[in-house]
């Protein structure tokens, strides 16, 4: 028993990649579970598992697949160091000036460059495929998400920037394998908000 318990708790150092796709599709679907019962007082024999489906498929391509691949593999090829940066103490990483500023272009890169260039536009078009009634049509699938995506452009980026830009502090200082199960981790509320005010078929602004 305790040798199992030692596995479990060993897999999400060893295995990053796995562990993050499952807690991503989990963490995606169950957020957008909660906001339909809790938030907008569904029964579960009302839920709508179509907008579920949306983002149980955002979660395991975008944030388990995509997200995993830009801020972890390619971020090490980009931002030199982080490794190191990261394993540091705190006080450490305080006196580390050189970690401090790559800290900060990561920071830049997520809010600026990453999350409205990448994110958004990613999520209306996987919404718009699940969910709308183009049918296999991607063509369709990226006119009308992103035509929602350039709608919503200035609600989104402002509230996206209010929540990510004081939590990027922490993940990206935390060690690397933590990144983005840290990230989850603000991630629930944010998706179970992006489910409140994005997840219905109407996109309202």
């Amino acid at each position: 028993m305790a040798t199992l318990t030692a596995r479990l708790l060993a897999f999400p150092k060893s295995n990053p990649f796995n562990f993050n796709l499952l807690v991503a599709t989990a963490k995606t679907s169950a957020a957008d579970v909660v906001t339909q019962t809790a938030v907008e007082r569904r029964s579960l024999e009302d839920l709508d598992w179509r907008r579920n489906a949306s983002f149980a498929v955002f979660g395991l391509l975008y944030l388990g697949g995509f997200q995993y691949w830009l801020q972890v593999t390619m971020f090490r090829r980009w931002f030199r160091g982080i490794d190191k940066f990261t394993e540091l103490s705190f006080f450490d990483k305080l006196r580390d000036g050189p970690g401090l500023v790559t800290a900060a272009k990561q920071i830049g890169f997520d809010c600026f460059v990453h999350l409205p260039f990448m994110y958004y536009p990613t999520f209306y078009v996987v919404k718009q495929a699940v969910q709308g009634d183009d049918g296999a049509r991607p063509d369709l699938w990226a006119t009308h998400g992103l035509s929602k995506y350039v709608t919503n452009f200035v609600p989104d980026q402002t509230a996206m920037l209010s929540v990510w830009f004081p939590a990027d502090i922490v993940i990206f200082s935390v060690p690397l394998w933590l990144r983005l199960p840290t990230r989850h981790v603000v991630s629930f509320g944010w998706t179970a908000y992006l489910s409140f005010l994005r997840g219905g078929n109407d996109n309202k602004s």
